[in-house]
This record gives structure tokens, C-alpha cells and sequence, in this order.
């Protein structure tokens, strides 16, 4: 079921600059480190379903790429451009090959079940 966006032609043209302009650096930087990285946690400090899921990666012995932006009382202006890119609310947000994951349930869920070593034994398809 695909997420409701507003379409872009329900958007004024000067809105539309200032949105792709809100933040881009950081959301430039996440893809990057996607792109880079097989694996990439996406978190902000005191978290503990951050903790959870580098701690879980760090048990299986896969490399990752955590990347950190403030905490409850910063960066939150920063965080929500990741929000509003991905269409994922909390944090953790992770990518696999690419691909949002979801949080750190969804991880612990995939390595339960083996998919994550799965996807990561797999040839990475760019």
C-alpha cells in the first residue's frame, strides 16, 4: 500500500524550493552513507532501540554505518527531514542494501528469522 504524499502539483512552486532545500544536507548524507554502506543505522543519542539495534549487529558481527544526529533536545529540525524523506516516524531508521528496513524491531525480526544474514551473504545489487 503506497504512502500518502501530497502530489507535487497541489504544491506552489515557491513551497516546492523550500522544501527541497529543508535540511538537504543531511538527507544528502544519509543517502550517501546508504549507497556506501551495506548497512546503515540512522539514530540520535539516549536511545535505547538505537542501542538495541548496534548492539544487535555488533553480536552478529556485521558491519555497519551508524550515523548520529543530536538527541530529544536537538537536531530535531535535522531529524524530521529524515522523517519526511523516509516516511519513517521513529528512530532507529535503517537500510539494508539499500533498502529501509524499518526500526529495531524490524531488524531483530529479520535476523530471527535469517533473512538479515541472508541479505547480507547475497551479492549486493546496486
Amino acid at each position: 500500500m503506497p504512502r500518502h504524499v501530497l502530489d507535487e502539483y497541489w504544491i506552489h512552486p515557491a513551497a516546492r524550493s523550500a522544501i527541497a532545500a529543508s535540511h538537504r544536507d543531511i538527507v544528502e548524507e544519509v543517502q550517501a552513507s546508504v549507497v556506501d554502506n551495506r548497512v546503515v543505522i540512522i539514530g540520535m543519542a539516549t536511545i535505547p532501540m538505537v542501542a538495541g539495534a548496534r548492539k544487535l549487529l555488533d553480536k552478529l558481527n556485521v558491519n555497519y554505518r551508524y550515523l548520529e544526529y543530536g538527541n530529544y533536545l536537538s537536531q530535531w529540525r535535522r531529524r524530521n527531514a529524515l522523517k519526511m524523506w523516509t516516511g519513517w516516524s521513529t528512530f532507529p531508521i535503517i537500510f539494508v542494501d539499500g533498502m529501509l528496513i524499518g526500526g529495531f524491531q524490524d531488524l531483530k525480526t529479520l535476523a530471527e528469522s535469517g533473512e538479515l544474514m541472508t541479505l547480507l551473504n547475497a551479492e549486493r545489487i546496486s
